[in-house]
């Protein structure tokens, strides 16, 4: 059985706060109860979504009233003038004295048309919010049925009702918990398709909080998903700054952080611009494949930023040599090539090395964390014969990229019990940590959870302690120079480094199942390669 960390447990949460959540989890279950709740997560996240633009918008409105005399006064200034509110909504009740919400709740005939007219015309007088709450067909059906019918819609539309979300209600930070909760409850019943749009938070607040972002920073993330990480961010920056703030080393007001991302479907696209205008922060969300078309560029070439942060897919095995020999962008350096069709991991991480500000120039530079399958930083190590992830990886090394490398404890991910592990990079690291590597065997600090185990709070802070610091624990981390990497066949895992068991040798079995299937992929690869030759030569059949 793995042994828990001694952190702590999780503070119980605030009751204004865990009763959101539970309001906005219940109204999610109101179709058809919690089980098939995530199939429906396309219908509920925009209706919850619309619901806050429907009480700030009356927020707003009772301000200008208050100006002006009168709602009616308000809804007409309004309409005339939108830069008087935040987003204009279209939807004025027969009695202007009514919740502009009260439009959507008093539908009571072809309820799924009027609800999408509703969207549409929403999105229609608000550029930032077209693609994002339009792109739904509540009235949609398949193969002759309703995929929500009228009923369904109803209740949930009554459930949603129950609770005002406006400024005075709840603040952004905690409406935006709550919907992330909302998602992370879609994840755990999403099956597969969970890790497209949610990573565990507790990955994330690593993440963050060992990067430092400053007030200012331009962060990106080429994967975003619906968008946590880019937040999580922000939410670190302040808490650093609240922080500088009581000890009496800043005054000032500062500055929010510049969030960028770019995500591939276009589902999960429109969820990330929602959870941002939730959270009450503003970014660009760019919809595209990054990896053929990255979107953030500047003057011809790619755009750099102060941090990256990401989470794509493991081991995506479509990309060819051909995409990355057309690459016009230099994301990927002659000197550490193609890391092989079976595994673009290594691909992403040269997207967002090359992503980063190179630190010339009097900029600073930049730094990156990315979660990868745990055989990306061991595969091909000690094997007879070239490996092209192997070959990319030791590029990364001579060149000192590579700051820290974090090991994760098993079944955290919603699409995988792999245990995983975020790479931490350093365009220019400082001159005491050049040439070593700072290693984390984080695997026994967990708890377990239903579905999924989690790291808890004091165990968060613990790992992002440690990696900020480069301190040195028994059976937990390692400072390992460039002569022992080498020696070891460019093998970074630190599993391989530092053992959290008394036994003399110990491998995870996912690493070593993981490097088995890599070997077996090049030596399809080789086959094929050697068939054609024969071919071509007459030999053989």
């Amino acid at each position: 059985m793995p042994k828990s960390s001694k952190a702590a447990p999780r503070k119980a949460k605030p009751e204004k706060n865990k009763s959101l959540e539970s309001w906005i989890w219940d109204a999610a279950c109101s179709i058809r109860g919690a089980k098939d709740a995530p199939k429906y997560k396309d219908f509920i996240l925009p209706l919850i979504f619309t619901k806050r633009l429907c009480d700030v918008f009356d927020d707003e409105l009772n301000r200008i009233a208050a100006e002006v005399g009168s709602r009616k006064k308000a809804f007409q200034l309004a309409k005339a003038d939108h830069k008087l509110v935040r987003f204009y909504l279209p939807l004025m009740p027969g009695d202007p004295e009514q919740p502009v919400w009260s439009v959507i709740r008093k539908l009571s005939d072809k309820i799924g048309e009027g609800v999408t007219s509703h969207m549409r015309a929403i999105a229609k007088e608000n550029q930032g919010l077209q693609g994002i709450i339009d792109r739904v067909d509540f009235n949609a059906t398949t193969h002759g049925q309703r995929d929500i019918d009228d009923d369904r819609l109803s209740n949930l539309i009554e459930a949603i009702s129950t609770k005002r979300l406006g400024l005075e209600d709840v603040e952004a930070d905690i409406i935006g918990k709550s919907y992330e909760y909302l998602i992370r409850k879609f994840a755990e019943g999403g099956g597969q398709s969970a890790g497209e749009f949610y990573t565990p938070p507790e990955v994330g607040t690593i993440m963050s909080k060992v990067l430092q972002p400053e007030p200012g920073m331009e962060i990106y993330d080429p994967c975003c998903g619906s968008g946590g990480w880019l937040i999580k961010c922000e939410i670190a920056m302040e808490e650093q700054t609240k922080g500088k703030k009581r000890s009496g080393k800043n005054e000032t007001k500062v500055s929010p952080l510049k969030l960028y991302g770019q995500e591939y479907i276009a589902d999960t696209w429109a969820m990330a611009c929602m959870n941002m205008i939730i959270h009450d922060m503003e970014g660009t969300i760019e919809i595209g494949d990054t990896f053929k078309n990255p979107k953030f560029r500047k003057k011809g070439k790619l755009r750099t930023f102060d941090r990256v942060v990401a989470n794509p897919m493991w081991n995506q095995d479509w990309f060819t040599e051909a995409d990355y020999d057309n690459d016009e962008l230099d994301r990927f350096p002659a000197g550490a090539g193609f890391p092989g069709k079976s595994s673009a991991d290594w691909g992403w991480v040269q997207h967002m090395s090359a992503s980063l500000k190179s630190g010339a120039d009097g900029q600073k530079a930049g730094r990156a964390a990315v979660v990868l399958d745990t055989g990306a930083v061991s595969r091909g190590s000690g094997n007879a014969g070239d490996n092209k992830e192997k070959t990319v990886r030791q590029w990364f090394v001579d060149q000192d990229l590579v700051e820290s490398v974090l090991y994760l404890p098993e079944n955290l991910f919603y699409n995988t019990s792999a245990p995983g592990i975020v790479l931490f990079l350093h365009a220019a690291k400082p001159k005491h940590r050049k040439g070593k590597v700072f290693l984390v065997n984080a695997s026994q600090i967990f708890e377990k959870g239903s579905p999924k185990n989690f790291i808890p709070d004091a165990g968060i802070q613990r790992i992002a302690d440690i990696l900020i610091g480069w301190k040195e624990e028994e059976k937990l981390s390692r400072i390992v120079d460039y002569a022992e990497l080498k020696k070891n066949d460019y093998n970074i895992s630190p599993s391989r480094y530092i053992h959290t068991s008394d036994a003399e040798t110990y491998r995870p079995l996912a690493e070593i199942v993981a490097e088995l299937d890599a070997i077996e992929a090049e030596a399809k690869e080789t086959d094929k390669a050697l068939r054609k030759i024969l071919k071509q030569l007459g030999v053989g059949a």
